[in-house]
């Protein structure tokens, strides 16, 4: 008769410095959009186009790269925490 593999609940939440910046790529472009005072403007132009516009539209290319960024980095923890955890259990 086979063992059923030992099921441990989660533990509780881990913050760590990789976590903090991937929680800061997701949340600054909600602040850069939410604070209308800082652009709310329309000097200076940009080829013709008013600081308004210009700066929000910048900041799709930049919530893209951020949202890349976190990604990547959150990718890359997982991963992390899956081997250690195959790890910590063959230690054992």
């Amino acid at each position: 008769m086979s063992e059923a593999p030992e099921v441990r609940p989660p533990g509780p939440p881990v913050v760590t410095p990789v976590r903090v910046v991937i929680a800061l790529c997701l949340f600054t472009p909600f602040v850069a959009m939410l604070w209308v005072g800082s652009y709310a403007k329309t000097d200076p132009a940009f080829i013709g186009i008013p600081f308004f516009y210009w700066y929000q539209m910048a900041w799709v290319l930049i919530s893209t790269a951020l949202t890349a960024t976190a990604y990547v980095l959150w990718q890359r923890d997982q991963r992390a925490r899956r081997s250690e955890t195959k790890d910590g259990g063959a230690a054992r």
